[in-house]
């Protein structure tokens, strides 16, 4: 199955439509355009050219989770405007085990994005599309919000963590947990691609690299 492009209007923004268009784009809600025989990268190509012509964000329903990712990877080659993939749980209604943090971290940080998306592409398997998302309220209303050089509580923080299901460990690997070191909290947020070391004594974050092994760490600002 081929995917589905679906272009939503923004009606504060002019869509491009050129004369050596072939086609034109929807600029109501109802109007279809059907764009068939699209092979090998030819979907990539048009759907970077339609992100780049229409004055909206740009829905892409993929087949499966591998053909998004392959999409994102190859849409990101033809177009500066954001790629953004949803996630699929990759798990059945009733398996006994959770997605995986990557996954959760994943879906977190696109749905935080979404809503100030002006352009751009998501990219949704047609298995997530059909699941339900929390309340975009709810989201933001749940989110914990840092930024370099803020002033914390330490215990606070801690405290608020723990509330929200982060676990506490004796080294940071992976989404969902934090460690802590003296003054030294080290924290791996849901929705986040790095760690962050926040440092009490000096009452600042930083920005935290790669995690190389479970003996050591290599920490950059």
């Amino acid at each position: 199955m081929p995917p589905y492009v679906e272009a939503y209007p923004n009606e504060n923004l002019t869509t491009v439509m050129p004369e050596q268009y072939r086609y034109t784009l929807p600029v109501k809600a109802g109007e279809q355009r059907l764009l068939g025989e699209l092979t090998g990268a030819a979907c990539a190509t048009l759907v970077a050219e339609i992100a780049e012509r229409h004055a909206g964000p740009v829905v892409l329903i993929a087949p499966d989770m591998q053909n998004a990712l392959r999409l994102h990877d190859e849409i990101s080659q033809f177009t500066d405007q954001m790629v953004m993939n949803l996630a699929d749980w990759e798990t059945l209604p009733y398996d006994s085990f959770s997605p995986h943090q990557d996954i959760i971290s994943s879906r977190l940080s696109t749905l935080y994005q979404l809503p100030t998306m002006q352009r751009g592409v998501l990219i949704v398997p047609v298995n997530t599309l059909m699941q339900r998302v929390c309340p975009h309220s709810f989201l933001h209303g749940h989110a914990l919000v840092m930024k370099k050089g803020q002033r914390l509580s330490r215990d606070a923080l801690r405290t608020q963590l723990d509330s929200a299901g982060y676990r506490h460990v004796d080294q940071v690997m992976e989404h969902g947990e934090y460690a802590t070191r003296g003054a030294l909290l080290d924290l791996f947020p849901m929705g986040s691609e790095l760690p962050y070391r926040l440092d009490f004594l000096m009452m600042k974050s930083t920005a935290c690299g790669c995690l190389t092994s479970t003996a050591s760490a290599r920490w950059r600002k």
